[in-house]
């Protein structure tokens, strides 16, 4: 069974070893822990690969690329840039299995864009694919912010991103906002001294972490000129585009069929007109705010069902959203100098 990625975090939020290949995929976690991997096995003495398909069918990466693509909409830059990393893993896999050299890739990232453009999302099937590979042993995700990395007082941060860097080893570290690490306006924070002990990791254990750096382009732009020796560390950029009308209507519809509902056809012609209103309005958040609009349609619905308290309710009713659950809306009353909730 596939899974519906738009309900995965971010649409909302060991000792060291060589890295054993084969054994599994991911499950996304927050705030520093670690969740334990799901099996994805690949066959027991396997044979040495001879071709891309040998690899393919041994590591069983085909199918995340093909759950990235079915599951998520639009982000087709990233799509692509995904793919070619793929393709660099599976060829040095193929030179390490003909006794070619083939150094372990620097696979740290940096990923940017707007709130809710799937970041999270994309970070936990590249764990997946890494750990497939046999580039890191676990292949969970530890996604964690500032607040999990940074004490309040001396000697409370090494402890803190050291916890955090045992959590995820062997996976991959996920920082959102990483450029929160870093405030030289403030003489006695303590952001330095993490990205330090991070920077010494990233370099000597890069076999077994990979860290992920997320936020927004301007802000990451910034925080690298000020930590030159981080950027030197990031090998791939991925830029997240915000999506269009059409496409979070689409992600409405994935993430509607997931919880078992739908519009009518009122109800679909006033979201659309409801989102086009939205993306032009502040602090809207991508397929982070289209959720947070159907979990109100929702709340309208079933008020609207629970007031008549004696009529028969079938199952059409139940799971079908109308016109009028949507334009309740402040969106609607107020127009486009609405606030930024609806």
């Amino acid at each position: 069974m596939s899974t519906n990625l738009y309900n995965l975090p971010g649409f909302g939020g060991g000792q060291a070893n060589e890295p054993q290949p084969g054994r599994g995929g991911p499950a996304a976690a927050s705030g520093g822990e670690a969740a334990p991997a799901d099996p994805a096995l690949a066959p027991a003495g396997e044979s040495r690969p001879s071709s891309v398909g040998d690899v393919l069918a041994q590591t069983q990466i085909e199918p995340v690329l093909a759950e990235l693509d079915r599951e998520l909409v639009g982000l087709v830059p990233v799509k692509t840039r995904i793919r070619e990393i793929a393709a660099l893993l599976v060829i040095d896999r193929l030179r390490t299995a003909h006794g070619l050299t083939a150094q372990t890739p620097s696979l740290h990232m940096c990923f940017t864009g707007n709130p809710g453009t799937g970041k999270t999302t994309v970070a936990l099937r590249m764990a997946q694919i890494l750990h497939r590979l046999g580039y890191v042993r676990k292949g969970h995700l530890v996604a964690v912010t500032r607040d999990d990395l940074v004490g309040q007082y001396i000697g409370h941060t090494a402890p803190k991103t050291k916890e955090v860097l045992k959590k995820a080893m062997g996976g991959v570290l996920f920082i959102d906002e990483a450029y929160y690490l870093y405030r030289p306006e403030n003489e006695r924070d303590y952001g330095q001294e993490a990205i330090e002990i991070l920077l010494q990791v990233m370099e000597n254990q890069r076999d077994d972490l990979v860290v992920i750096l997320a936020g927004y382009q301007d802000r990451m732009d910034t925080f690298f000129q000020s930590n030159p020796g981080m950027s030197s560390r990031i090998a791939h950029h991925l830029s997240f585009p915000d999506y269009s009308v059409d496409e979070l209507l689409s992600i409405a519809d994935l993430m509607l069929g997931q919880m078992n509902y739908h519009f009518d056809e009122g109800a679909l012609a006033a979201f659309r007109e409801y989102v086009a209103h939205r993306v032009q309005q502040p602090h809207f958040a991508n397929a982070r705010s289209v959720r947070n609009a159907l979990d109100r349609a929702r709340l309208r619905q079933a008020n609207r069902l629970f007031a008549d308290r004696d009529a028969p309710i079938d199952a059409q009713a139940l799971t079908t959203l109308a016109e009028s659950d949507i334009r309740a809306s402040r969106v609607f009353r107020d127009g486009l100098s609405a606030p930024h909730r609806s």
